[in-house]
């Protein structure tokens, strides 16, 4: 399979032995009841494997609502997989899920959904500083209108959370937005964390800009997500987002969906630059 007939949203890629292994949102019918996640596997990020099932959300009772956005990080030897499904009161959530392989098949691991339980949330993704595992994710604008983007302490075996979740910021906070009138939305996805080769911290995620979905880039005052931010111009505004950076090799590499527009979504690679205070679109 090429990049151009597989239909997913929110690509995320690990790169271990030579093989990329890329999983993503089923986007048939917008990842909702789609039954799990797939793992597609390229040696050259053009050519892919026929999707495998990596997880079955149907045998879990996990099928009710969302599959959206699945993570895949290495921790402590095994594959946790970040992903939002619908919890019993209705409300989206993150949930864990680990696996011996990246292949799966990934289990439930979390005690439930790891965000709030009175929250609607999506986009968990894991960042680990000083040894200590975070949850960075999305309070959804479907909740509070000014979506924002948060992060709360995990136990260390990735169960459940431990402590109270902290704002970072709200999606309508960059100076590059432009400011709706009041009650309309301001949507905040797919954070993910990334230290440069000078240990400076940065954040991607996603909104919309000038209604075109776009990538974004926080970038930390100090070497901690607790160490305040700044907003850097965003890296993609042409309707492409909900991205992840990942290495292969010497190559620094972010990829993303695009269009934004269900049945059409397709996987995207650009390759950046480390600039050791900022990251940019490598020029080719």
């Amino acid at each position: 399979m090429k990049n151009s007939d597989i239909n997913i949203r929110d690509p995320f890629v690990i790169f271990e032995n030579g093989k990329y292994y890329m999983y993503g949102t089923r986007a048939a019918s917008f990842g909702i009841k789609t039954g799990g996640f797939d793992v597609y596997v390229s040696q050259d990020m053009k050519n892919w494997n026929e999707p495998e099932e990596c997880f079955n959300s149907a045998k879990y009772g996990m099928n009710g609502g969302v599959n959206w956005a699945p993570e895949v990080h290495l921790y402590n030897g095994l594959y946790y997989m970040f992903a939002t499904f619908t919890k019993d009161n209705g409300l989206r959530g993150t949930y864990i899920l680990k696996a011996d392989n990246p292949m799966g098949p990934f289990n439930p691991h979390s005690k439930g959904a790891v965000t709030p339980y009175e929250w609607e949330c999506l986009d968990g993704t894991l960042y680990v500083e000083n040894g200590e595992p975070y949850l960075v994710f999305c309070h959804e604008h479907t909740q509070i209108i000014d979506g924002t983007i948060c992060f709360l302490r995990l136990n260390d075996a990735l169960t459940e959370a431990e402590g109270e979740p902290v704002t970072l910021f709200s999606a309508s906070s960059p100076s590059y937005i432009e400011q709706k009138p009041e009650g309309e939305h301001y949507v905040t996805d797919g954070p993910f964390m990334y230290k440069t080769k000078n240990e400076t911290l940065l954040m991607l995620w996603s909104t919309f800009i000038d209604g075109q979905y776009a990538e974004c880039l926080v970038r930390f005052k100090g070497a901690s997500i607790k160490s305040g931010y700044e907003h850097l111009e965003p890296l993609i505004d042409n309707d492409g987002g909900h991205g992840m950076i990942f290495k292969a090799g010497s190559g620094l590499f972010l990829t993303f969906h695009k269009p934004n527009q269900t049945d059409y979504e397709r996987p995207h690679f650009v390759e950046l630059e480390d600039c050791g205070d900022t990251l940019k679109l490598a020029v080719k």
